[in-house]
């Protein structure tokens, strides 16, 4: 039997954690949300272990989903760094720009904007590699990388992109939930976000910095991205910590309300790290700009 599952098992595997649940990555691939889950089991007896914590809401990877959602990023954005090199190779001229960043920067931060960049730019094209990585590598063929962090890197030029914002936030639904049956956001189940990486901050660093009570923050929800976090907080199973980055958009458009305790502004901020051997320096240096001017303006 071939080790390997088809590949269009790991792609709508790779969707369904790109889009934060298994609807949404139905009316991504344009499929009933039923494909979507015959799919991801017919995905989990090929490999022979389940992929997917289905107890929880939306479903979280499992330690063995984990894995192999790493070797599907990292093997796509190896094949996407090898074609931008081919059509490099074939057009050198050509206006593309390469930018790495993490998933759920890419998805609500950098993609809604590249909406109006377009309309200003049509003759750029900018491909979008997200990682898994918390550090996006500058890899041949990568012109940007988008890093929060404080800045202290020598693979690049480093830009100061905005500052970070972090406030909890949840669904005005949950505000509701909570008011109606006598409760508190003292005692709110909390949206967990499980990283190894200690810049990012967690519930207990926030209750701590900010001199508030634990209370609730053992009990709710716990992810490993905040794709899948946000994606909870939205269908309003909790409070989550906010990042300007990851909900400021749907906190503008008042899909997520602040939980009404005190906003945090952590040490490090995003940068845009420009490579030095990328080929559309030019190109490069004007996205970033362009990006620059579009955060001070929000």
């Amino acid at each position: 039997m071939d080790r390997l599952p088809p590949l269009r098992l790991l792609a709508v595997f790779e969707t369904v954690q790109r889009a934060g649940s298994a609807k949404a990555a139905a009316g991504e691939l344009n499929v009933s949300l039923s494909a979507v889950s015959q799919s991801l089991k017919q995905l989990e007896a090929h490999i022979g272990a389940p992929l997917l914590d289905r107890s929880t809401r939306p479903a979280s990877l499992t330690e063995a989903g984990a894995i192999l959602f790493r070797a599907v990023v990292e093997n796509r954005e190896r094949l996407t760094e090898a074609l931008d090199d081919i059509r490099a190779l074939a057009d050198p001229t050509g206006a593309t720009v390469t930018v790495a960043c993490t998933m759920g920067f890419a998805t609500y931060w950098l993609m809604p904007r590249l909406e109006a960049f377009y309309l200003e730019h049509p003759d750029v094209a900018v491909n979008v590699l997200t990682s898994v990585q918390e550090t996006p590598r500058l890899a041949p063929g990568t012109d940007i990388a988008m890093r929060y962090g404080d800045g202290r890197w020598e693979d690049g030029a480093v830009e100061l992109l905005f500052h970070e914002r972090v406030e909890p936030v949840c669904a005005p639904s949950y505000v509701r939930r909570l008011k109606e049956t006598g409760g508190s956001l003292g005692t709110a189940f909390l949206i967990h976000v499980e990283t190894g990486d200690r810049r990012w901050i967690s519930w207990a660093d926030y209750l701590a910095r900010t001199g508030q009570k634990a209370a609730g923050s053992a009990k709710g929800l716990r992810f490993s991205n905040y794709v899948q976090a946000t994606q909870a907080a939205l269908s309003g199973h909790g409070v989550m910590l906010g990042w300007r980055a990851i909900t400021g958009d749907h906190v503008a458009n008042r899909q997520l309300i602040p939980a009404g305790l005190p906003p945090l502004t952590p040490n490090n901020a995003y940068h845009a790290v420009l490579s030095h051997r990328s080929r559309n320096r030019e190109t490069s240096e004007m996205l970033v700009e362009w990006l620059k001017e579009a955060a001070d303006s929000e």
